[in-house]
């Protein structure tokens, strides 16, 4: 029978049920390898320098900002926060992340980071919100700008962001640390757009500059909080990670020799970066079902990086043992 992939339950009898419930081995990527102590370690170190420089910084632009008057120096030092509290979030994470699983956390503390995620895009919504307030309220009353304090600062931050950026792509082995440099990538545009807020205001006075690019550094903030707000709310509502196609794995299953059907299909992220698989397979021969689990362990980690699955099997039941005895059913029509 050919083998198809159906999403519906199709109410086959019930067989043998098989778990892989790998608690400990190392983490696997689609299309890549394990990734090495060393590797984790450099990235970690990276993150822990970067999340200092950043982080204090930030503390700098904002005393800055509110001594030169600058609301551009304020919104970058909001997005420096942003920053540092993601960092934060991480090297935070990646220490929960390594307790075991345990009686009262069966898939282990991996969720840690996405809830931590989703506060703080809640927590830079109002940030944004603020800018935008503060940057409407000064171009309808100007105010006052230091504009050669703001190039001062701004640079000095300019200098950290280049350093940070350095630092982290020497130490880039992580999806944290890889996230981590497109956030400093972003303060380095934050920094340069309050530089030339701070020189159009020294050399022309014109200070509308100043909140006309800070909203400009909140657009930035809005776009990445914004993505992580959709990032952490997916996983938290167990959504199939975008990377993966859904229909395409269920045909790579329903394409395992030996597989008659696929259904109750369920795809998700554990953590930040590890999937899950559960699924009803039905087979053809129950004897066969050692060679499929295997076969579909295989697959879905070599194609797709999934490497914590669930399958269940189901065949067709045999008739009961014993003798036939044939009945006939006459309906009511045969005897009119």
């Amino acid at each position: 029978m050919t083998s198809r992939f159906s999403l519906h339950d199709d109410g086959s009898a019930g067989g043998e049920h098989d778990d892989e419930h790998d608690y400990n081995h190392p983490h696997r990527h689609p299309h890549g390898g394990v990734t090495g102590a060393a590797a984790r370690a450099a990235s970690m170190r990276a993150l822990r320098w970067v999340a200092l420089l950043t982080i204090g910084f930030a503390c700098v632009e904002a005393v800055g900002g509110w001594a030169t008057g600058s609301l551009a120096l304020l919104s970058d030092a909001g997005h420096m926060l942003t920053d540092s509290i993601s960092l934060l979030l991480a090297l935070w994470v990646a220490h929960i992340g390594r307790r075991p699983a345990d009686e009262s956390h069966s898939f282990g503390h991996g969720r840690a980071e996405v809830i931590g995620a989703f506060l703080n895009s809640l927590f830079m919504f109002g940030v944004i919100v603020f800018i935008a307030v503060e940057a409407v309220r000064r171009l309808l009353e100007p105010h006052a700008v230091n504009g050669l304090g703001v190039m001062g600062i701004a640079v000095a931050g300019l200098m950290v962001n280049v350093l940070a950026a350095w630092i982290l792509s020497r130490g880039a082995h992580s999806l944290n640390s890889k996230a981590a440099l497109l956030h400093v990538m972003g303060d380095l545009l934050g920094s340069l757009a309050a530089i030339a807020a701070g020189a159009i205001v020294f050399w022309t006075g014109w200070t509308p500059a100043d909140p006309i690019l800070s909203m400009l550094v909140a657009c930035l903030i809005l776009s990445s909080t914004w993505r992580l707000l959709r990032k952490s709310l997916a996983v938290l509502m167990e959504e199939v990670p975008a990377e993966l196609d859904f229909n395409r794995i269920g045909r790579a299953l329903g394409g395992i020799a030996g597989v008659r059907s696929v259904h109750d299909l369920h795809i998700w992220t554990m953590a930040a970066d590890r999937v899950a698989l559960s699924a009803h397979l039905q087979v053809s021969a129950p004897q066969d079902w050692p060679r499929i689990l295997v076969a579909c362990q295989r697959m879905l980690s070599r194609e797709f990086g999934i490497d914590h699955v669930t399958l269940q099997a189901e065949w067709p039941l045999p008739p009961p043992a014993g003798k036939t005895v044939p009945v006939t059913i006459i309906s009511e029509d045969k005897h009119q």
